[in-house]
């Protein structure tokens, strides 16, 4: 249909470099953004309300699933985290490709509701480096970063559910990498 974006959904775990690359590519792409998905876990330090999440109370969150508002939502560490199906409608009929970051379980959902997607999993080089990658970052406890580390391992076995998969052991080449997905899937 004229006129409608391409919905590229990228799932990663946490610490594999995800959100980098995807600052990276959207810097390359006029008619592609950023789509905000709404979470219940508390800002990090350099995030904004409306730019890297829209962060909302667990009893709103909660609500909006009564009031079936997400095309997609999961229980994630203990948050909640969700993509809006009229922030989705709106920014695809406008013409607009749109990226959604989001969790293995969001990506599965999407991908059984029979949509036109393309599915992207960023891969991280080994499991010890990316246990580095999340001690280094520094945003979490100990217990969190375990966790984080043992959620990695249920969604790394599901890569090959992806359409893509790129491997983020070089940031310029996974960048070129994903670009290349992008091309490809815009043309």
């Amino acid at each position: 249909m004229p006129g409608t974006g391409k919905l590229f959904v990228i799932s990663a775990p946490s610490g594999a470099g995800k959100t980098t690359l995807i600052r990276k590519v959207l810097t390359r792409f006029k008619n592609l953004s950023y789509s905000i998905s709404h979470t219940t876990r508390s800002p990090r330090e350099n995030e904004k309300d409306g730019i890297d999440y829209f962060f909302i109370n667990q009893d709103e969150f909660e609500q909006k699933i009564a009031l079936d508002h997400w095309l997609e939502w999961a229980k994630v560490h203990d948050n909640f985290y969700g993509t809006s199906k009229s922030f989705i409608k709106n920014s695809l009929g406008k013409g607009q490709s749109l990226i959604l970051d989001i969790d293995v379980q969001g990506a599965g959902q999407i991908m059984a509701l029979g949509l036109d997607i393309v599915s992207i999993f960023i891969m991280p080089p080994s499991f010890e480096i990316l246990s580095q990658r999340l001690e280094k970052r520094g945003t979490d406890t100990k217990e969190v970063i375990a966790r984080r580390l043992e959620n990695a391992k249920s969604e790394i076995a599901c890569k090959d559910l992806f359409q893509y998969v790129v491997v983020n052991d070089n940031l310029d080449k996974a960048t070129e990498e994903l670009c290349l997905i992008f091309k490809k899937e815009m043309a």
